[in-house]
This record gives structure tokens, C-alpha cells and sequence, in this order.
């Protein structure tokens, strides 16, 4: 069974840190690509954060560079993305997702998401 467990989010002032965690099993993680995406009241989901699935390639969203870092753990099968100088903005429910393009001897897309957890800045 495939499981994406989100934790980390909370209430943090601006200006603030959290980590989010997403832990994953029931598939093999290192072949996957992740991505936090967040998704903020009235506005559409929103790609903040990527990491493919040999650490090489990071992207970030405008509004991320310079303050969030994303990683990976390959052994332990989990993924984070570490929030820094946190705004108002960033006021958010986040979600961990985890992708293969290609997988299995069917080559298939595989998508999987965490439920989401809430991140919100404010004094």
C-alpha cells in the first residue's frame, strides 16, 4: 500500500523556519521524483519545489529561491522541505507528491500524493 505521511507544518512567525517531512513507503522511492506543492485559499495548486530522483536536479518556484531547500533520503524513504524567512505569503496547505514517469516493465506513470498539511505565517 502506498503511503505519503506529511508532518512538520504548523504555526510559525514571520521571518520564522519549519521542516515539513513527507515519510513514504509501499513503493521504491529512489526511482521517483518529489515535489512539494502548496496551495494557498482561493488560488490553484502550486509547484514550489522539485527534486529529481538521483539528487541532481532542483527546482524551485520564484517565490522559494533563496529561502526553502529541499532533499531526500534514499535509505530511509523520505523527503523534506525546509522552510526559511517565512512570509505571510507562504500561508498555505502544503503537499508532498511523488512521481515516475516512466516505472515499472509497463514503463507507466506513477503519481502519488501526501493529504496535505497546513503551513501558516502570521505575528
Amino acid at each position: 500500500q502506498v503511503q505519503l505521511v506529511e508532518s512538520g507544518g504548523g504555526l510559525a512567525q514571520p521571518g520564522g523556519s519549519l521542516v515539513l517531512s513527507c515519510e513514504t513507503s509501499g513503493f521504491t522511492f529512489s526511482n521517483y521524483a518529489v515535489n512539494w506543492y502548496r496551495q494557498a485559499p482561493g488560488k490553484e495548486r502550486e509547484l514550489v519545489a522539485s527534486l529529481s530522483h538521483g539528487y541532481a536536479i532542483r527546482n524551485y518556484a520564484d517565490s522559494a529561491k533563496g529561502r526553502f531547500t529541499i532533499s531526500r533520503d534514499n535509505v530511509k524513504n523520505i523527503f523534506y522541505l525546509q522552510m526559511g524567512n517565512l512570509k505571510p505569503e507562504d500561508t498555505a496547505v502544503y503537499y508532498c507528491n511523488a512521481v515516475c514517469a516512466r516505472c515499472g516493465p509497463q514503463n507507466l506513470r506513477y503519481d502519488y500524493w501526501g493529504q496535505g498539511t497546513q503551513v501558516t505565517v502570521s505575528s
